[in-house]
């Protein structure tokens, strides 16, 4: 197994919510975007003092597996930061027959040049991929960043015909809206790889993080969303997909 070796920030086991079944979880170094409701910003910078090989990964996973018969899921930060480590990890683990997830929001990829993504998705069996925004002047806004390649991302996984898990966050007063649900809704209409839609109502459990970082949190003003809050937000979403 290759000694090839990525940053990372933390391993966790046991995961519920990051792909089917109970799973072993990587979370990797590294993100370009600034979401304002980012809760781990301690993953931020692409360099830190823990860089593992993969196959210290998978010891550690070995020595769990009993407990995570799901799979692994490599989140961040943002992984396809360092796509390469990410791909060779997926392809160790394949050659296992272990199931392979990719959370991501698509933020590095380019529909100009797919080679690197054409190999890594042969080893990956599930994306659970994360809109931000459906609106490309609020999705930059919200992240710093266009979305208009995430959207391309999106279509290269239904081209291709990879099994996606859609992760929305509701935030009041900026993805919370009505018609930007819909919207985004109708755009999901035109994937046909869609398995799962989680819609995760905005927390501020990681305001402390920001505190011991020195970092202001951005949305200090903004209230958490609530559960009804969010089951009214994930109908809107299901309306644009039946319309």
């Amino acid at each position: 197994m290759t000694e090839l070796k990525g940053n990372i920030h933390s391993v966790e086991t046991c995961g519920t919510v990051d792909g089917p079944g109970v799973r072993f979880v990587i979370f990797m170094q590294g993100c370009p975007m600034r979401c304002l409701y980012c809760h781990n910003p301690d993953t931020w910078n692409l360099y830190c003092d823990n860089k593992m090989s993969i196959s210290e990964i998978y010891n550690k996973y070995e020595g769990v597996k009993e407990f995570c018969k799901g799979g692994i899921t490599v989140t961040g930060g943002e992984p396809l930061v360092q796509i390469d480590f990410v791909t060779e990890l997926f392809k160790q683990f394949k050659l296992r027959n272990i199931h392979t997830a990719l959370d991501t929001s698509g933020i590095l990829f380019n529909p100009e040049n797919t080679e690197k993504f054409d190999i890594l998705i042969k080893y990956t069996d599930l994306v659970i991929l994360d809109i931000k925004h459906i609106k490309n002047n609020e999705h930059i806004k919200l992240t710093g960043h266009s979305n208009k390649n995430i959207k391309a991302f999106a279509q290269y996984l239904s081209d291709n015909k990879i099994p996606v898990w859609i992760r929305h966050v509701l935030v009041p007063e900026i993805t919370f809206n009505k018609e930007y649900l819909i919207e985004l809704g109708k755009f999901l209409k035109t994937l046909k790889n869609i398995k799962a839609l989680d819609v995760l109502p905005y927390h501020d459990m990681g305001r402390k993080k920001y505190e011991q970082l020195g970092i202001e949190y951005p949305l200090k003003d903004i209230n958490p969303l609530t559960k009804e809050q969010a089951i009214t937000g994930r109908n809107y979403i299901l309306d644009g997909l039946k319309n």
